[in-house]
């Protein structure tokens, strides 16, 4: 054993001392790489616009300053590297821009052949994912400037952009978050700024395009970062984790994911955890047992208030989701073990266990797999002669249950209005066993 352990300890370790190597080979090759003139562009002209912003904030006279803090960088970094000629350092550069608009492409679109099936699964997949994108970006917007998002006017101008686009060989087109970040720092107010910066767009792709060839790439990022810095909003996210553990790792997957991957990588990936958590959420619904508050008739949580006292004899239970196939089998598994449980401790009851009461005001609707649960759950209290009385059902609830005949199964005279009516009704029907 020991001969053989040992060649295996030594052949691990050689292979972790190989692996580190290689990683650290890669990082300080990656290090290597980094070109220290585009980290100069890039980080002082990200300050020059970060101080800019600053100063727009302190005083409202100078709003002008950050709006055009962002063209002056581009002309003076273009220049700079002009003059420098910094592109011949590994500084990296916009370089050569087709100028115009592409021309009309109406007469290439097809509506049969061999393509269009893919085409048109490919559309649908980048619609959905345009649409996600463009909601959620221009709630983060409304949400910022307090202004209402209608969905379906986003859907309609979405939808004529993209049509009016294939007509000229555009992809497909979304909303910008790194233009909407842009737009909003500039301060801008209403969507007449969207058509001023489209005039500017055609102008420069007619006249200007040459112009921007020494635009490094670096300045470009900077203004960008500058733009999306400000909707980093740290305290928020300290406020999401106090409140909610699963929707932090929402949260963080969706930046992490948007960061170092794309805003679609991101959005899919805080929909699928919040999709998880509903999931978890409607799978396993909430139940407490219920307790009476003392000198009252009301009924609650006795987790949530430790001086509710329990009616000895009686188990109360609630229900706090509605009851679907994808949740009866535990809502009925739950309410048993919770009465096994109390019969385990007889003990701290005058009286054993002979009434079930299920408090249903939480339940807003039930499907014929609930029903079928509670039918199970009844046949197995029957057997531990214990009698199921339902309380306060919502009116779709109890239309299905009278529907279904399981009123009559139970007993209509075991379905109350309020848990206290329950309880009185409940109450002198216990055998008192000591």
């Amino acid at each position: 054993m020991t001969s053989l352990s040992l060649p295996l300890t030594i052949s691990n370790k050689k292979r972790a001392i190989s692996v580190s190597t290689q990683l650290m080979n890669d990082l300080i090759f990656t290090i290597l790489q980094w070109n220290w003139h585009t980290i100069l562009i890039g980080a002082s002209f990200l300050c020059f616009l970060l101080v800019a912003k600053y100063i727009g904030k302190k005083n409202n006279k100078f709003f002008w300053v950050p709006a055009i803090a962002p063209l002056i960088s581009v002309v003076l970094s273009t220049f700079f590297v002009f003059i420098t000629r910094a592109d011949k350092q590994g500084v990296e550069i916009v370089n050569h821009i087709e100028k115009g608009i592409n021309p009309s492409s109406v007469h290439d679109i097809y509506f049969s052949g061999e393509y269009l099936g893919k085409g048109f699964k490919i559309g649908v997949t980048a619609g959905m994912i345009a649409l996600t994108e463009a909601i959620a970006i221009g709630r983060t917007f409304a949400s910022m400037k307090d202004y209402q998002l209608d969905g379906n006017r986003e859907m309609v101008a979405l939808g004529t952009m993209n049509v009016v686009g294939s007509m000229t060989s555009c992809y497909v087109a979304t909303g910008s978050f790194s233009r909407s970040a842009v737009n909003y720092m500039a301060g801008c107010q209403t969507a007449v700024s969207n058509i001023v910066m489209s005039v500017v767009v055609f102008l420069t792709l007619q006249f200007l395009t040459p112009l921007f060839k020494y635009t490094p790439n670096a300045i470009l990022a900077a203004i960008i970062i500058s733009a999306v810095i400000s909707l980093v909003d740290y305290q928020a996210a300290i406020l999401i984790w106090k409140i909610d553990k699963f929707d932090f790792i929402a949260c963080m997957g969706a930046f992490f994911g948007v960061v170092f991957i794309s805003v679609e990588i991101g959005l899919l990936i805080a929909v699928s955890i919040s999709f998880a958590k509903i999931l978890l959420q409607v799978t396993r619904p909430r139940t407490a047992i219920l307790g009476k508050i003392p000198r009252t008739t009301v009924y609650r949580n006795i987790e949530q208030y430790p001086e509710a006292s329990k009616i000895p004899g009686v188990m109360i239970v609630r229900v706090d989701s509605a009851i679907y196939f994808s949740n009866s089998n535990y809502v009925k598994e739950r309410i048993l073990r919770w009465l096994t449980d109390e019969e385990a401790v007889k003990g701290d009851y005058h009286t054993r266990i002979q009434f079930l009461i299920v408090e249903m005001s939480p339940v807003t609707d039930i499907d014929t797999s609930g029903i079928q649960a509670f039918e199970e759950l009844h046949r197995s209290l029957e057997k531990r002669s214990v009698q199921l009385v339902l309380a306060n059902p919502g009116s779709a609830v109890t239309d299905k249950l009278y529907t279904s005949n399981f009123a009559n199964i139970i007993g209509q005279d075991k379905i109350f209005l309020t848990v206290a009516e329950a309880v009185a009704y409940c109450s002198p029907k216990l055998d008192v066993n000591p």
